[in-house]
């Protein structure tokens, strides 16, 4: 029998690496493709490997803006664009955990990504939230996820040019 294709909006947890010490502190990045994202979680590795940390990969799916206009063939398209982008970024943090022997969880969700990265951190105790500073014009006025999560101020945020 065929469990069939996954939904592309549906939560999903993988472990990578070694298997991480009891008493490791714990080490958060947000992940969405982009350069500033990648950079974010660059440097998330290597603080975790530096801390001999448990790095907590969070990739958040989202609905674009195009939702709105043709909900039927943005739909088909968005699931298989996530389902893609969730596939190649969950390679990448395998490859690099088993790389930098460095314990990771990989977390794929679907919401609004300061929600889920808030309640993301604090659901697995984090001890530092590292994310990629946003690019988008409309940010400087509505408030950017990055911005959003230092002014939570439940953890350090380290913001990722």
């Amino acid at each position: 029998m065929s469990a069939g294709p996954t939904n592309a909006f549906q939560s999903a947890v993988a472990e990578f690496g070694p298997a991480p010490l009891p008493s490791s502190r714990t080490i958060m990045v947000g992940v969405d493709g982009s350069d500033t994202a990648m950079r974010a979680a660059a440097a998330a590795f290597g603080l975790a490997r530096r801390q001999g940390a448990r790095l907590v990969v969070a990739f958040v799916a989202c609905h674009s803006s195009l939702a709105a206009f043709s909900p039927a063939v943005a739909s088909v398209f968005e699931h298989e664009a996530t389902a893609r982008l969730h596939a190649e970024l969950s390679d990448q943090t395998r490859c690099a955990a088993e790389e930098l022997d460095v314990p990771v969880t990989f977390v794929k969700a679907f919401g609004d990504p300061f929600t889920v990265l808030r309640d993301s951190a604090d659901q697995c105790r984090a001890d530092m939230v590292v994310v990629g500073a946003s690019r988008q014009a409309g940010h400087r006025f509505a408030g950017s996820v990055a911005t959003r999560l230092v002014k939570t101020g439940h953890w350090p945020v380290l913001v990722v040019p």
